[in-house]
């Protein structure tokens, strides 16, 4: 099997780089886009393994972008990663609420990090 794919929605070029260099530093295939528009209309194109999802981002926040995509057959079984600045009492609740299966809080520390992606795709592995 080759590598797994990650959709990384992040709006801020510099935490993109980030996790884009982290992800790959482990063998993961990862593309990105800046928004939950752009993030729809490339989840018409291929399918990722885990999407990392901002909850911060311009336009539709992260939040609304996953109930839309645990709404969709088609997005429904693709497991959502929370990756957000957002670190106040309730904000990870908020997260699983709207279909979220994990939460990482920025600045990224890079091992808490992997290890959340890392959890979320050996999970999906066990659901398939």
């Amino acid at each position: 099997m080759g590598a797994k794919r990650i959709l990384l929605i992040e709006d801020n070029a510099v935490n993109r780089r980030l996790a884009q260099f982290l992800l790959k530093s482990q063998g993961y295939e990862v593309w990105e886009v800046g928004s939950a528009p752009e993030a729809f209309a490339s989840l018409k194109e291929r399918q990722p393994d885990l999407i990392l999802m901002d909850i911060q981002l311009p336009g539709m926040d992260g939040l609304t972008a996953t109930r839309q995509l645990k709404g969709d057959p088609t997005t429904r079984d693709i497991p959502v990663l929370a990756v957000t600045s957002y670190a106040m009492k309730g904000d990870e609740a908020k997260a699983f609420e709207a279909g979220c299966s994990g939460y990482v809080t920025k600045p990224i520390d890079k091992t808490l990090f992997l290890e959340a992606v890392a959890k979320a795709l050996k999970d999906r592995e066990r659901k398939d």
